[in-house]
């Protein structure tokens, strides 16, 4: 798998509410055997990654997703823009932890009769960004002069990315509060001054009507929130269907209508949503339920190159998104990831990574100093 499959979405009319634009994800039948539940926090979370190592950030809420068949309501269906003054911490095992199916209690365990796993619980967005904060960072593995002793035998480490809540984002909680969910919506894009801030996708309709307002929670990168504002509107959609002149009858015009509908679907994919869907991605398997495997991934951080998202997905064995949820980097984490990159290909020697861009040892070093990892070097 190399790319981001959209089988059985259809995008429909776009939405818009100042800058930001929403376009609706809708299926035509829900996607089976999958269903995703909302577990709220709502504070700061310390996730114990290793033994020795913890992933710390805000974590408003956890998804479970259940393939037990089971039929279940999801959590959560109001808009809460109430803000904590105060937050306690909630400690966590893992991104992404197994957990027991509802008919076999809590001590239902895989591998026993009557016991399997049908059931997972997950942080949304943070399974992805675990990914990117990770990326190359055990450092290098032979000791050039140029690393420092820390660096060759701990790697890189501690790493942070700072994101804002999409609370902050200003016109979201609006847009998404006048939004008019369509039938069979299970998906929605998030567009802030025609930027692709997310996309968001779950199996089923319930799931999506109450999860909508868990995108004001979510984490959005520092661009979208410039670009909320100091954007101006956007031009809404309009459905023109020529001057009228062979639209005679209800047919004539409910034909027109369509053919409208399915032009707007086609710029939007091969335009608007270019950036998402018309990549290759580098994809790691983090976990298998049933005939369903999850994935994050990863961009290939080509500089000058449009917007770059990292996410995680869920497909079916078809290999159709049931599940998904990305992230835009900005300019500076494409940067990271692309330095990050060339320095892993080149086997972290600066002379050789310098040959490869063109340049020379010493802007390597700049360049490491400047993206925040100057004090692994001497």
């Amino acid at each position: 798998m190399t790319g981001l499959d959209f089988t059985g979405l259809t995008a429909g009319p776009a939405q818009v509410w100042g800058g930001v634009r929403l376009v609706p994800l809708v299926r035509e039948e829900p996607m089976p055997g999958l269903r995703l539940h909302r577990e709220v926090y709502g504070r700061f979370g310390e996730v114990l990654v290793s033994p020795r190592t913890s992933y710390v950030s805000y974590i408003p809420h956890g998804l479970v997703a259940d393939w037990s068949g089971e039929q279940s309501a999801a959590y959560g269906t109001q808009l809460d823009t109430v803000r904590p003054v105060a937050m306690a911490v909630d400690r966590h095992h893992r991104m992404l932890k197994r957990r027991p199916s509802k008919k076999n209690g809590k001590n239902g365990k895989a591998g026993q009769p009557g016991g399997a796993v049908t059931r997972c619980r997950f942080l949304p967005s943070h399974l992805a960004m675990e990914g990117y904060l990770a990326l190359h960072f055990g450092g290098p593995t032979i000791a050039w002069k140029q690393w420092s002793d820390d660096a060759v035998r701990q790697g890189l480490s501690p790493r942070s990315e700072a994101a804002f809540l999409g609370l902050d984002v200003p016109g979201l909680a609006d847009a998404l509060r006048v939004f008019e969910i369509h039938p069979g919506q299970c998906g929605v894009m998030v567009y802030v001054a025609d930027a692709l801030a997310a996309a968001f996708v779950v199996p089923h309709p319930d799931d999506y009507r109450a999860l909508h307002p868990t995108l004001l929670q979510d984490m959005y990168g520092e661009l979208i929130y410039q670009y909320a504002y100091f954007g101006g509107s956007v031009t809404d959609f309009d459905a023109r269907l020529g001057d009228g002149r062979h639209i005679r009858t209800l047919a004539d015009l409910r034909a027109a209508a369509r053919r409208r509908e399915r032009e707007w679907r086609e710029s939007h994919d091969t335009i608007m949503a270019r950036e998402l869907l018309g990549k290759s991605y580098a994809f790691e398997r983090v976990y298998r339920m049933a005939s369903f495997d999850m994935y994050r991934f990863l961009p290939p951080f080509r500089i000058g190159s449009d917007g770059q998202h990292i996410g995680e997905l869920i497909t079916d064995h078809k290999g159709r998104t049931a599940y998904l949820k990305t992230f835009r980097l900005t300019s500076a984490q494409t940067r990271r990831g692309y330095l990050l990159n060339t320095l892993a290909d080149n086997g972290w020697h600066p002379r050789r990574a310098a040959d490869r861009l063109g340049t020379t040892p010493e802007e390597i070093r700049r360049r490491i100093r400047a993206a925040g990892f100057g004090s692994r070097l001497r």
